[in-house]
């Protein structure tokens, strides 16, 4: 009757009457990778057109906006945010369409980090 418990509830019984409790183990999932969204220097792109888009789509508060602008512009690159691939492919998508609308020529991009 213990032998029959035993195996109802998920314990195995080895040869020498021992019970051992048998474990499932669940595969290790691995976390998406991540996106960093870089915004590049030009020299035509107004530098408050550039704040106006770091404000909408980044979420940023004016002055993290112009701090930001102002990194852009003497380094010619920087990471405004770092998102799931779907996430960073939109706000490149979203950036690029809003520059052409407006016809500046700035750039959006994306690389894995």
């Amino acid at each position: 009757m213990l032998a029959d418990f035993q195996m109802m509830a998920g314990g195995k019984e080895d040869d020498d009457g021992d019970v051992g409790v048998v474990l499932e183990t669940k595969p290790k999932t691995k976390r998406p990778p991540l996106y960093k969204v870089l915004i590049l220097n030009d020299d035509f792109t107004p530098m408050e057109f550039v704040v106006m888009v770091l404000e909408r789509f980044f979420g940023m508060t004016h002055a993290q906006a112009f701090d930001l602008m102002l990194t852009v512009h003497k380094k010619g690159v920087a990471v405004v945010g770092v998102y799931s691939h779907e996430i960073a492919e939109t706000k490149v998508a979203q950036v690029m369409d809003f520059a052409q609308r407006h016809q500046h020529p700035l750039q959006c991009t994306m690389e894995k980090e």
